[in-house]
């Protein structure tokens, strides 16, 4: 009866600490050593906008992003093997931003609530 309590008692240590690791590793978490930062313009105005902005990129695959109002510089950190600028640009755009590549559908833009409208310049 010791030897089965014994087994036991090692066999859910065992499992235990194997669950634990198992946990503690997390594979969402990217390589930061492959991780590349990038900053490029994207037209805009208000909150409305940065969030809209940052929230597609990230949906996109970036890991961080923050746009700036007044310079509208978006700055972004990302998995080169999971996306790149262009497609990041692209999203922007999609969703009525223009890009220093790209630029919004002219339809999408009309959508935008009032204040995000801002002076379209091509």
């Amino acid at each position: 009866m010791k030897t089965l309590n014994l087994f036991l008692t090692v066999l859910f240590v065992i499992g235990f600490s194997a669950s634990a690791t198992a946990q503690a590793h997390d594979h969402s978490k990217m390589n930061t050593a492959s991780a590349k930062t990038e900053s490029f313009k994207v037209s805009g105005n208000c909150d409305m906008c940065k969030n809209r902005i940052e929230k597609i990129v990230k949906a996109e695959g970036a890991t961080s992003a923050s746009w700036d109002s007044k310079t509208q510089l978006i700055t972004v950190t990302y998995d080169p093997s999971k996306t790149n600028k262009d497609a990041l640009s692209k999203k922007i755009a999609s969703v009525g931003h223009d890009t220093e590549k790209y630029k919004a559908p002219d339809d999408v833009y009309a959508k935008l609530p009032e204040c995000c409208r801002y002076e379209r310049t091509r």
